[in-house]
């Protein structure tokens, strides 16, 4: 602590004297005592905002404040470009906003680029435990205020230069904490939890949600205020026997984006590699040395692609604790992948830095060198997409390329193809245009024009949410002024409308319509290759929203809404009566039940279908009228008057005392369920492994989450930490309680007390492994017998589907699954799939899920999916007077899945005895 109380007095000592002087601006090792790169040493947040900010004196930067973390920090932004431009940065912003827009033009564009300036965005920290991104953004900063070469002062009248820093809330604990010993061989990073309040990690997977503060304020700057051309998103780390991999990417790169945007990449990265190898750098990796591709939506650096910008990322060795490049042998060979390899070496910290720089450089080189093109490439994407969401299109989907090709070779086996030598189809290994006109020119598999989200579907605050999130993305929305009929069909006003004719087209085309991830394997009949990220996440789908596709033009009363208008359902007036509906089908119906709760009120739940309103619907006395009034209109629910009473049936329902398991560390999926908790208003605790182990359950906690990754394929004894975690001795003793792990000889019978005592645990994602510790009647349903006779799991070669969003068959009027249709989209990744033994009845088992189709994708990739037919993804069963509930999909992905929330929603009200009407009455 010593160090950073010296480090305060420098910061105030340094602030003022720059102030007095007006001239000369602090290097960082003036400012903080080292360089930038200096081996065991990190600078915290709270040094760097400072040091931002007294740079920011220089005429060179603005310093912008882009908004709060979810800490309460603020999130600066540099703005950094000469003098002379800063006296326009207004115009120069609205330039850019209009040539990515595209709704100017040819003409228009053209002046516009011989006036604007390129926009380059470089960031750092996002992944805040990936250090060198951090100090590269100040190091970058430092030299691009304070350089007068002739390098810099061009890029700097030729271009205006983001800096953002991407996780503020992570930097100060990964650097507080590493900085904490005084022995620098015991400096680590191994936090005790998520370096993102919420997601940690996945920070880096919200950017088409923009559930989080921080993503909402980057998506901001970057869809609705600045556009830029080129977003680099800083990473960590390069494969091993590197030092850094960037683009170009390997395939498949999504269908959706425009063919410019892929070649845009692939001049970006020429110019960084290019640069490192003048400065002779070695170790760059791209192509297929990486595991990233183009393919998936949601990070920093994806989420621009489908906004016709180009996006880089780049992953880099290095740490403050100094490192080595590994001898890697297939390495040292130079390859298309890696054409100048880097010897094996010791590495330190200040390397990375360097390496940092040089390829933010290369970049801001680029674009300063080819203005005019990333200006008008721009546009030009954004014009191709107006024009083809104003007329007639086919997306080249793989599905539709192995229909022709089944088609063809069926057609070619029945003879019905002319195979003569001479016809230029078989010439060239060609096949007719007939097949490409069966499929390319069919009506019904046109690219929809536009997508109509009625008002009067039962969530409809659900498909705000939606809407909110595509608006946070910089999409043009319309919304009806009166009702209106489009395609024959009725629709009231206030329903949202998505044009495609807009420049961000990609984009919401991959929000609505599904994913079709090609087959992607190692060689015909191997392996299959695992992509980046999701194969299929199509955001309409995991969120359950009704909508309509419009596949011809189609106009109406129709609102064009502000860009950014961020939107509330509206909410009827509330007239008086005896009691009140609140109906089941919306999430937003448990916001407001556990408002009432907490204030006291009685709450019932009905078994039957009342007034439109879903089985599961909740009652509430029309003397709660004021409460409900204030819930609804924050949370844009419906209230359905109801004077003929409670049926008989009905049951009332209490809060129940949540207990959510995580570890230390941080779990990332149990993170997200605590923003979905806190969302929608229910109270919990979070309990770690010696909390199971102490016992005593019940007394605490009615029913126990486990989220995926909370339970574990095999379960280890109590004194088996499986080296993930550090010794007690080595962290602070507040951390103490987070440490162990679910053990065997411990956690599993005090989990075993509290279910048989009346508890209820709630499994999810691989977290249903506690089914098998349970020794529950059921089995994997994806297995195969062998040669010798022995039950093992499918290979990879005849099933494998990474995360996809899958049909479902839901048992909807079981109480588990109030509030749910028939069928639901569930986001599936590898999940558990279950088969129940014949003695499962005996037990009680009931399915809440299960598979009825042989062909059960949506969106995404899922090879070998008719192993899915009649297995059972989710399921409930009582251990004593408790019940065990097991959901095999990801039902509450990454906060995303809205669709599938009650099925956890519905767990976390206690139900007590059903009461009769003189009951309810008496209590109104």
């Amino acid at each position: 602590m010593m160090f950073y109380n010296k480090l305060k007095f420098l910061v105030l000592y340094v602030f003022l004297s720059t102030s007095a002087m007006g001239q000369e601006l602090p290097s960082p090792k003036t400012f903080f005592g080292s360089d930038i790169g200096t081996d065991y040493t990190l600078v915290n947040f709270t040094q760097a905002e400072a040091y931002f900010k007294t740079l920011a004196l220089s005429e060179r930067v603005e310093w912008v404040d882009i908004g709060l973390t979810e800490e309460g920090r603020h999130q600066p932004m540099m703005i950094i470009t000469s003098p002379e431009n800063h006296k326009n940065l207004d115009r120069f912003k609205e330039l850019s906003q209009k040539l990515a827009r595209a709704e100017i033009s040819m003409e228009q564009a053209k002046i516009m680029i011989s006036e604007a300036k390129p926009i380059i965005w470089i960031d750092g920290g996002l992944h805040a435990n990936e250090t060198v991104g951090t100090h590269q953004l100040i190091e970058t900063y430092y030299q691009l205020v304070t350089r007068n070469d002739e390098e810099t002062l061009k890029i700097l009248d030729d271009v205006i230069i983001l800096l953002a820093h991407a996780n503020p809330d992570g930097h100060e604990m990964i650097s507080n904490w590493y900085m904490r010993p005084n022995d620098l061989k015991k400096r680590d990073m191994s936090i005790p939890a998520l370096y993102q309040k919420y997601a940690g990690h996945d920070n880096n997977r919200d950017f088409f949600m923009n559930n989080l503060k921080e993503s909402t304020n980057i998506s901001r700057q970057q869809y609705i205020e600045w556009m830029p051309q080129i977003i680099y998103n800083h990473h960590q780390t390069s494969p091993a026997g590197t030092v850094v991999a960037g683009p170009p990417y390997r395939d498949p790169f999504n269908h959706a984006l425009d063919p410019m945007l892929i070649t845009g990449i692939d001049g970006v990265g020429a110019a960084m590699i290019n640069g490192l190898y003048a400065e002779g750098k070695p170790g760059y990796t791209r192509l297929g040395g990486s595991p990233y591709s183009t393919w998936w939506n949601g990070g920093l650096r994806t989420t621009p692609y489908f906004h016709n910008m180009i996006g880089i990322l780049t992953e880099i060795t290095g740490n403050p604790t100094p490192s080595a490049i590994p001898f890697v042998p297939s390495r040292l060979l130079a390859n298309n992948n890696t054409p100048f390899p880097v010897q094996p070496q010791p590495w330190s910290f200040r390397q990375s830095i360097d390496y940092s720089v040089s390829l933010n450089y290369a970049v801001l080189n680029y674009a300063r060198s080819n203005a005019h093109n990333l200006l008008f490439n721009i546009y030009k994407m954004g014009r191709n997409a107006i024009e083809k969401g104003n007329q007639d299109t086919w997306s080249p989907l793989p599905n539709y390329v192995e229909r022709i090709e089944k088609q063809y070779a069926a057609d070619r086996k029945e003879g019905k193809v002319n195979q003569d030598d001479d016809l230029p189809y078989n010439r060239r290994g060609g096949v007719p245009n007939s097949y490409y006109e069966a499929v390319f020119k069919d009506k019904d598999l046109r690219d929809p024009r536009g997508f109509i989200i009625p008002a009067d579907q039962s969530d409809f605050p659900t498909a705000v949410d939606f809407v909110n999130a595509l608006i946070k993305s910089g999409i043009q929305i319309h919304q009806a002024t009166s009702d209106f009929t489009v395609g024959g069909k009725n629709y009231p006003i206030g329903s949202y409308i998505i044009k495609t004719a807009q420049a961000f087209k990609p984009h919401i085309l991959d929000m609505f319509e599904p994913q079709d991830h090609p087959n992607d394997f190692q060689y015909p009949g191997g392996p299959p290759i695992r992509p980046y990220d999701a194969a299929g996440w199509t955001l309409a789908f995991q969120m359950g929203i009704v909508f309509d596709r419009i596949l011809d033009g189609f106009e109406g009363p129709f609102q064009e809404l502000p860009y950014g208008a961020v939107q509330k359902p509206h909410t009827p007036q509330v007239n008086e009566s005896q009691g009140f509906l609140l109906d089941g089908g919306a999430n937003n119906a448990f916001m407001v039940v556990n408002r009432l709760l907490k204030n006291g009120a009685q709450v019932y739940r009905v078994d039957q279908m009342i007034d439109g309103a879903a089985i599961g619907s909740f009652y509430v006395s029309g003397d709660y009228k004021d409460i409900l009034e204030d819930a609804a209109k924050e949370s844009g629910i419906k209230l359905i008057p109801v004077n003929t009473g409670i049926p008989m049936t009905a049951t009332e329902v209490k809060s129940s005392r949540i207990a959510l398991y995580d570890y230390y560390g941080g779990s990332m999926p149990s993170g997200w369920v605590r923003w979905i908790m806190e969302k929608y208003q229910f109270d919990y605790e979070v309990i770690f492994p010696q909390d199971i182990d102490r016992g005593n359950l019940n007394s605490k906690y009615d029913v126990i989450l486990f989220i995926s990754g909370g339970i574990p394929r095999t379960l280890s004894s109590s004194d088996d930490s499986g080296g993930r975690q550090p010794e007690a001795e080595n962290i602070p003793k507040e951390f103490h309680s987070m440490l162990g792990n679910i053990s065997s000889d411990k956690s599993l019978p005090e989990l075993v007390k509290f279910l048989e005592n009346g508890g209820n645990i709630v499994t999810v994602g691989s977290s249903t492994h506690l089914a098998y510790h349970l020794d529950l009647p059921i089995k994997n349903a994806l297995t195969e017998i062998d040669k010798d006779g022995k039950e093992k799991q499918l290979p990879g070669e005849k099933y494998y589907i990474p995360g996809s969003i899958l049909i479902a068959r839901i048992n909807h009027e079981h109480p588990s699954n109030y509030g749910m249709e028939q069928y639901a989209d569930v986001m599936f990744n590898n999940s558990n799939v279950f088969k129940l033994k014949p003695e499962a009845g005996n037990a009680g088992i009931e399915p809440l899920a299960w598979f009825d189709r042989p062909d059960p994708l949506r969106s995404g990739w899922a090879y070998g999916q008719s192993y899915l037919e009649d297995g059972v993804l989710a399921f409930q069963v009582p251990v004593g007077k408790g019940t065990f509930i097991a959901y095999g999909p990801e039902i509450t992905f990454r906060a995303q899945s809205f669709g599938t929330f009650k099925m956890l929603f519905n767990h976390l009200l206690k139900a007590s005895d059903k009461m009769n009407i003189e009951t309810v009455h008496r209590s109104e």
